[in-house]
């Protein structure tokens, strides 16, 4: 029998999960190993150097670079203040005088002789890096960060906005058809991770911002939609750093697509539960998905390995197709075929037999034009 492996979007009742906490720079952890942490608990922290900022003494005391030092009035280390005055100078006796002045609060970092510049550096900027999830810390990497890992229920998307953020699961859509508008969105779901079904439109993701909703969840979403939204096109690039109050994943695919009915009712008996979700997404190398996960108390056997690796793809397998025609549709895997199959191009690929959900219509595709509905 033939078989391949193809890049797949995980949608799971119950899996284990291990999530990487890491700071960009040396810092402190702040929990160990063994301890429970919740997702908004802060497990590890450190200080970005502050930016840095030039003043040209030379030029505003109007003397020689290497009398420089001799000019300041404030030590490397010291600190200082807007406007404060970091050196002086005076000519004629006294009568005449000058004054360089900081731009900036924050310290003398150096002083050069050679160039009469003296550098400033702003306080250090807090970095803090939370847990994201409920769940244990099984590893501790001293100075950089924690691995913490949760059992519960997973759903990748397809396409995401925004960074992490985390809530209780509120359904909004009846079905995995409904369009999710600005009407649905109340003053009352401040704080939640609201649910639609087939598409989410651009008054609703403002809504939801006005009302303080944490994530929005849908099957689609038109490209219109997101660069109303963002203010600009996306384009081919990693997203999840946008800051637009609300953190949106997408389940299915652009346009008014239905969520997958299996991603619907997980989602729906999930109701109520505190969820963890990113929109980070990157579709060029080093794929990464925007996701949602929902920790339970049951734990999930064979551990994280076995949990979260992808198939192959066999008959019987669900997929859904990534590529024109019939973009986002899903189906079943009926028949692998062995030979090479020649595309109108030209092209010799290996191809598929995918009955569609809809319509029950059978189709031969290129197997890169699919991907697995892992569960």
């Amino acid at each position: 029998m033939a078989h391949a492996y193809t890049p797949g979007l995980r949608v799971t009742a119950l899996a284990a999960l291990q999530k990487e906490r890491i700071l960009p720079l040396k810092g402190e952890v702040m929990v160990q190993k063994g301890d429970h942490v919740k997702a908004e608990q802060v497990v590890a922290r450190t200080e970005l150097p502050g930016n840095v900022h030039s003043v040209n003494v030379a030029n505003v005391l109007s003397v020689l670079p290497d009398e420089v030092p001799s000019k300041m009035v404030k030590k490397i280390g010291d600190p200082v203040d807007v406007d404060e005055p970091i050196a002086r100078s005076s000519s004629m006796f006294g009568l005449f005088k000058s004054v360089a002045k900081s731009s900036v609060k924050g310290v003398v970092e150096s002083v050069s002789e050679v160039t009469g510049q003296v550098l400033l550096r702003e306080p250090p900027i807090p970095v803090e890096v939370h847990g994201y999830v409920d769940g244990e810390v099984v590893e501790v990497r001293a100075e950089e960060g924690v691995v913490v890992e949760t059992h519960g229920s997973f759903v990748q998307g397809i396409f995401g906005i925004g960074g992490e953020t985390f809530g209780d699961i509120h359904m909004i859509a009846k079905s995995p058809e409904e369009v999710l508008d600005a009407s649905s969105i109340l003053p009352e779901h401040e704080g939640k991770i609201v649910v639609g079904g087939s598409l989410v439109t651009s008054a609703a993701l403002e809504k939801a911002v006005s009302c303080g909703v944490k994530g929005v969840v849908a099957g689609g979403i038109d490209d219109s939609t997101i660069k109303d939204f963002l203010g600009y096109d996306i384009g081919v690039a990693i997203t999840g750093t946008e800051e637009k109050g609300v953190t949106v994943v997408i389940t299915e695919g652009f346009g008014r697509i239905p969520m997958a009915l299996t991603t619907y009712e997980l989602l729906k008996s999930r109701e109520g539960r505190k969820a963890s979700m990113n929109g980070a997404t990157q579709i060029r190398a080093g794929v990464i998905r925007p996701e949602v996960v929902v920790p339970l108390e049951q734990r999930a056997e064979g551990g994280p390995a076995a949990s979260v690796v992808a198939g192959g793809l066999a008959p019987g397998t669900r997929v859904r197709i990534i590529r024109e025609p019939h973009f986002g549709a899903l189906g079943t895997v009926s028949e692998l075929p062995s030979p090479l199959h020649r595309l109108p191009s030209e092209t010799m690929v290996r191809v598929l037999w995918v009955d569609l959900d809809e319509g029950g219509a059978r189709h031969l595709l290129p197997r890169a034009n699919v991907e697995i509905i892992e569960s």
